[in-house]
């Protein structure tokens, strides 16, 4: 389970990555929220209701997204609109960088985690975003079959980035961050970051798709384009730094 220890590392992409820089994403984001609410006095979307993730996103949705960060009330009540999604709060204090206060724990989704799944809550927003719009798109696109179960590496996890002795807390430390590891099709089909990423074939371009639509809703996104420690996994986070590959 890792994520990044700052600022994205100029180097390299692999061929066809996409990339994200921290500075290029927060001014698209502004000005997409910019764009927005200057539509929105021509079209009407009411973006001051709460974000329903069950519904298909449109312009608005990066501002409503970012309205979670900073009115912590509309997150929940965006969860509470989601279909066939049940959670409940699941606070912790934030202790020596560790803790979540406003975590929820996604108990039943559309799809199976393996368990409950305990998040900040807008991390658990932009999951079930993903999920919905993004993952059984993709699946549904390259196979003709749904996702029935997503295999992870966890999101809390009291730790240092990297598990570094001196480096920053982690977003795992926060419940702010996902590691997914693979994916079961309707079928039984099992499709794994680490043995299908490289392959020809659909399971790579699946992959890809997976997480290039991770990043509509994700701050941060890493795959194996990232670098050798996310060769096995994906990490989603919501936090400070951006970037996809």
């Amino acid at each position: 389970m890792n994520d990044p220890a700052g600022p994205p590392a100029h180097k390299p992409a692999a061929p066809g990555a996409p990339r994200r820089s921290h500075a290029g994403t927060l001014f698209l984001r502004l000005l997409l929220g910019v764009v927005a609410v200057a539509v929105g006095t021509f079209v009407y979307v009411d973006w001051r209701a709460p974000l329903d993730p069950s519904a298909p996103p449109h312009l608005f949705t990066p501002f409503q997204l970012g309205l979670m960060q900073v009115f912590p009330a509309r997150c929940p009540a965006a969860l509470a609109r989601a279909q066939n999604l049940s959670f409940r709060p699941t606070p912790r204090p934030i202790e020596n960088g560790c803790g979540y206060p406003d975590g929820v724990t996604i108990t039943r989704s559309e799809i199976s985690y393996g368990g409950g799944v305990l998040l900040r809550c807008p991390a658990a927003v932009a999951l079930v975003m993903w999920e919905r719009h993004a993952l059984q798109p993709a699946a549904e696109e390259a196979f003709g079959r749904r996702v029935t179960s997503v295999r992870t590496f966890g999101s809390y996890s009291c730790r240092n980035v990297y598990h570094r002795e001196n480096a920053r807390r982690s977003q795992h430390a926060t419940a702010n961050a996902l590691d997914i590891a693979g994916f079961t099709l309707a079928g039984g089909r099992s499709i794994s970051v680490l043995n299908d990423w490289k392959k020809a074939g659909p399971e790579a371009g699946f992959l890809r798709a997976v997480r290039d639509g991770a990043c509509r809703f994700f701050g941060a996104v890493l795959s194996p384009d990232y670098n050798a420690a996310h060769a096995d996994h994906f990490h989603f986070d919501m936090g400070r730094w951006m970037t996809c590959r």
